[in-house]
């Protein structure tokens, strides 16, 4: 569960950019103040009452496994801030890692090709 300032944009922001679906949401008033999302098999939730920031990194960070990782990679890399762009890792991963509107850090892995 991510808290953010404005659930609706957080949801436009992950579905529009980052490729992942809506699922579920719920609100009142016209409001949207919680929403659940899917990517492959993993589930975000998003409430609402968090806070903006400027920090370099922020208190969580997600990790999500692909499949289409390189696809993915130049689908997205001129529409958001990469932190770190495509790399293998000592621990066998290839990750890229953006931040999103938030300013969370989301890292894209799969495992190295061997």
């Amino acid at each position: 569960m991510l808290h953010v300032p404005d659930v609706r944009a957080a949801v436009d922001w992950y579905v529009s950019v980052a490729g992942f679906a809506a699922v579920d949401q719920a609100g009142h008033d016209g409001e949207i103040d919680w929403a659940m999302l899917r990517f492959g098999d993993s589930l975000l939730m998003l409430s609402n009452n968090g806070t903006t920031s400027s920090a370099h990194r922020r208190e969580v960070d997600l990790y999500v496994h692909v499949e289409n990782f390189d696809d993915l990679y130049h689908q997205i890399k001129d529409h958001v801030d990469v932190v770190e762009a495509p790399h293998d890792t000592f621990y066998g991963m290839r990750e890229f890692i953006i931040r999103d509107l938030n300013r969370f850090w989301v890292t894209f892995a799969c495992p190295v090709a061997r």
